[in-house]
């Protein structure tokens, strides 16, 4: 179970992080998805993941996620990723700064049949900003950060 699981994330990460694939939020992602880093503002979590892949898409290019280490237990995946990307758009409240960032970033996924279930995520937010040259905590405090594709 943990190659498949791993391979799941992987997908995951690829279509959903990096190429801001909506269809396969769809495919990949269970109709009682909960992410716990961030709540729910429509109710609707997987909604909720496509219009952050839109928000990333609008302000970021270049989005790159590096696998550094992948573990699975059973039903769970810990992804220890480096991620970075150039802010060519506004993004968490600031205006475009054409900088790019590299941070690093931990997931924390539970599946349950071939479809995450549960996410959770921590990403170093004060570097990111740091090397964007913006505050932390300045701007949409409710789009903080963001899971799927928002790098």
């Amino acid at each position: 179970m943990p190659t498949v699981t791993k391979a799941i994330v992987r997908r995951f990460i690829e279509e959903i992080f990096v190429r801001g694939r909506k269809d396969t939020v769809d495919e990949l992602v269970a109709d009682d998805f909960v992410a716990h880093t961030w709540p729910s503002p429509s109710g609707d979590p997987k909604a909720d993941l496509k219009a952050a892949i839109d928000r990333a898409a609008a302000g970021l290019s270049d989005p790159e996620f590096r696998i550094d280490d992948l573990i699975a237990e059973g039903d769970q995946v810990a992804a220890r990723l480096t991620t970075g990307a150039t802010q060519t758009g506004e993004f968490m409240g600031m205006p475009a700064t054409n900088k790019r960032y590299s941070i690093e970033e931990i997931h924390w996924f539970r599946l349950r049949d071939g479809k995450v279930v549960e996410h959770w995520h921590q990403l170093d937010q004060v570097g990111m900003m740091k090397q964007l040259g913006g505050t932390p905590g300045a701007g949409n405090a409710s789009k903080e950060a963001e899971p799927a594709g928002s790098r």
